[in-house]
């Protein structure tokens, strides 16, 4: 919090004190002023009737003159008495609370905002702002090196730049085209044939089938030693079920790592992953295929959130296990009310299964940006199925959740 925002809290509380504190100084008794008042008109009501009765004959101007003294005499009298009875009763009356309202409400209102209120509110808001900006601009400098390639192409550092920028935002189909420009200007450069490879995987939702995986058995046999090689070259073999070779690239990979290393320990869960997946192939071959009908709505309340040109993800990840989706199907928002079935035929790697695993989880996910990784902003709903050897299963689902 600022010295500014402080500055605001003292101002308000100040403004409060001068609104609350004036009238507990004040000595004169409203009701006193009131009661002489009161007793005025009285006397003045009086007095008119007095005088009506000396016109109409009634009292005579002796009559008049006595009674008018003895008004005069009464209404004296009865302000003496309302004076010394109730004006130091009021004089005083309020002047405790001075103190304890001073004190009291300054320390009364930071308790509650401190307690109920958010103190980082401030400096989340300034966060986002400053995230905001930066988001912008880094847009802004990207569309303008974009620009600046169309007219000079030969600039392949440039290529490189924006290649990366599109792959750091998520961008990966842009990416892609950048980085096989890249290579098409620059062959049989390990760096930019990885970096193709990995932005052409991931606006495949990740699939490394095809020219990806071609891409990096080009790289191996230039830089064997390569992390980035070896990584991706593990990624393709373990996807089209040569877990032998996966296992041989991690491995071999992990030994360079030094013990500690993050990413050596994911390593070993990925051998060991691959591992198991190799022992389990000769059975998993043999196993009845499975069939999933899926029924997928989006909640009513999340309906404005969504348009009907949004991607649509429905697909099927073991609950524990490797959680890349096992099969997929892609639509669009305007498809809900959605009936589709999920089978090996939609299978992201041909050699794994669904009847591989016995506990499914279905996923239903609307994607604003088409990407095949969860975003923030994205509406899901999820289901599990417990197949426990059955060939069919038949789920409905609700997207009814936004990620944050």
């Amino acid at each position: 919090m600022t010295i500014e925002f402080w500055l605001a809290i003292a101002g308000l509380l100040a403004v409060a004190l001068a609104i609350l504190l004036p009238p507990l100084f004040k000595t004169a008794p409203l009701h006193d002023a009131d009661g002489e008042q009161r007793n005025k008109a009285i006397a003045r009501q009086q007095l008119a009737e007095l005088k009506q009765q000396l016109q109409d004959g009634i009292l005579s101007q002796s009559q008049f003159d006595a009674q008018y003294q003895e008004l005069q005499l009464a209404l004296l009298d009865e302000i003496q008495q309302d004076a010394p009875t109730q004006a130091p009763a009021r004089s005083a009356s309020g002047r405790w609370a001075i103190p304890l309202v001073g004190v009291a409400l300054p320390l009364l209102s930071l308790y509650l905002y401190l307690t109920l209120g958010e103190p980082e509110a401030i400096a989340k808001a300034e966060l986002a702002q400053n995230q905001a900006k930066a988001a912008d601009n880094v847009q802004n400098m990207v569309a303008a090196l974009a620009q600046r390639l169309q007219q000079q192409p030969e600039d392949l550092e440039g290529w490189m730049m924006l290649g990366r920028a599109y792959l750091y935002m998520q961008q990966y189909d842009n990416s892609a085209q950048a980085f096989a420009e890249l290579n098409r200007r620059k062959p049989n450069d390990p760096a930019v044939m990885l970096h193709y490879a990995d932005a052409l995987s991931m606006a495949r939702n990740g699939q490394m089938l095809g020219e990806p995986a071609e891409l990096v058995d080009q790289a191996l046999k230039l830089v064997p030693e390569d992390h980035t090689a070896l990584w991706l070259g593990g990624m393709a073999k373990a996807e089209a079920g040569d877990y032998a070779q996966a296992i041989a690239y991690w491995q071999k990979l992990a030994a360079m790592l030094p013990e500690q290393d993050e990413t050596k320990q994911q390593l070993q869960k990925m051998i060991a992953m691959a591992e198991a997946e190799q022992g389990a192939g000769a059975v998993s071959a043999a196993a009845a295929p499975v069939e999933i009908k899926v029924d997928a709505g989006l909640a009513a309340e999340l309906k404005s959130k969504a348009d009907p040109a949004d991607t649509l993800f429905v697909y099927a990840q073991a609950v524990t296990g490797p959680k890349m989706p096992l099969a997929i199907v892609k639509k669009q928002v305007k498809d809900l009310p959605l009936h589709t079935v999920l089978n090996d035929s939609m299978a992201m790697q041909p050699q794994t299964h669904l009847a591989d695993f016995k506990q499914l989880r279905i996923v239903a996910r609307i994607s604003k940006s088409g990407n095949a990784m969860p975003q923030p902003g994205d509406l899901i709903g999820t289901a599990e199925v417990n197949l426990d050897g059955s060939q069919s299963a038949a789920v409905n689902l609700t997207i009814d959740r936004e990620l944050k």
